[in-house]
């Protein structure tokens, strides 16, 4: 089910990312929120399977994107010019909180009912974006009169500064960069980073617990520790704005394999400890990872057609998103065992943060 919703999303991406560009981002966001909302309320009157599958695996991906990074990231790059890293992190601090709001639900079901929890959630989600988006959401600075964020150092910055070696900014044709390697190098990077890394192992990370005797809140416990950690590295990935992106990817590809590799040597529910560490390395690295990736491609891509590269690139999620969860569970299935799943997500990890930086954002990137 998981696997479908990211295919799901992968697929919707591209096509809201295009009509961001052309049509009425706005809109986009409202309907997003509403078809969400709506998915969430109906999935208390699931009765069957594939009601869910039809809910959760493609109705709610077509909602996210209309409302999330397709939409979301393009409104961030329009309106920073500079410390566009700083403003992404602060912007995807919802997705690392997400991880702990799992304890909220879980706790609702137990205490009322899954039917009540699911209502309860279509209900607020609704109630709190709707009035949000009405009221301060605009796509680009213009639309209000101003112009994009610049830092008072960019300002007073001469034009024709001494030593300033930076690439002239192209402006992208969308054939130029659909021809271009630099993109799908990221798409690359992103697919296997997040699709078939990420979410390979978040998908059955509780279950790999359970098997080595951890009860589930213990196991449910580490995923909100995850979380946490995801929001400070998301936080921390501001560092791209000084140390360069690619420099950032690198520490948080170095991060997540030795997070795994710890994780893959965890046995018996002996050395609690180590889930520990896990947790906290996994979900720093990956925060490290998960605007910067978009940051690199803003560096690269940023113009009238980087709504489309965006969602082509937030697809490359989506692919790897429906192999990974999957693929999971059949090598632990063949194996009887979460070894060679792991493994795979090393590799993952180690060709995606080569694909970035082989991508090289540090080229386009406006130095200050």
């Amino acid at each position: 089910m998981l696997s479908l919703h990211l295919l799901s999303y992968g697929l919707f991406a591209p096509i809201v990312g295009h009509l961001a560009d052309r049509w009425k981002p706005k809109r986009l966001m409202l309907m997003g929120v509403t078809i969400i909302g709506t998915a969430a309320a109906l999935c208390s009157l699931g009765s069957e399977l594939w009601h869910f599958y039809l809910l959760f695996g493609i109705l709610t991906p077509v909602g996210l994107a209309c409302c999330g990074s397709p939409v979301m990231n393009p409104t961030i790059a329009n309106w920073f010019q500079d410390r566009r890293a700083l403003a992404l992190a602060l912007a995807q601090l919802g997705g690392g909180l997400s991880y702990v709001y799992v304890v909220l639900v879980e706790y609702t079901i137990e205490i009322l009912d899954w039917r009540i929890a699911y209502i309860v959630m279509g209900i607020t989600v609704v109630t709190i974006l709707l009035p949000l988006i009405f009221a301060f959401y605009h796509f680009h600075p213009s639309n209000k009169g101003l112009l994009p964020f610049q830092s008072l150092a960019t300002r007073r910055r001469p034009k024709n500064r001494p030593g300033h070696r930076q690439i002239e900014r192209p402006e992208w044709t969308l054939r130029q960069a659909l021809a271009s390697h630099r993109l799908w190098l990221l798409v690359i990077s992103n697919m296997l980073f997040w699709g078939s890394g990420c979410y390979l192992v978040l998908a059955h990370q509780i279950k790999f617990a359970m098997d080595m005797g951890y009860s589930g809140i213990f196991a449910s416990t580490v995923f909100a520790i995850f979380g946490v950690a995801m929001v400070i590295g998301q936080v921390s990935s501001a560092v791209s704005d000084i140390v360069g992106r690619e420099l950032t990817v690198l520490i948080s590809t170095v991060l997540v394999v030795f997070a795994i590799s710890l994780l893959s040597g965890v046995t018996d529910s002996t050395r609690p400890w180590m889930l520990y560490v896990y947790a906290i390395t996994f979900g720093f690295g990956a925060g490290l990872y998960s605007p910067t990736i978009f940051i690199g491609a803003a560096d690269i891509f940023h113009g009238r057609h980087f709504g489309t590269l965006n969602g082509i690139i937030l697809a490359g999620l989506g692919l790897g998103g429906a192999i990974g969860p999957s693929l999971g569970g059949y090598l632990h299935d063949f194996y009887g065992n979460y070894r060679y799943a792991f493994f795979f997500a090393i590799a993952s990890f180690v060709v995606a943060g080569i694909s970035f930086i082989a991508a090289s954002p540090r080229h386009y990137r406006q130095r200050h």
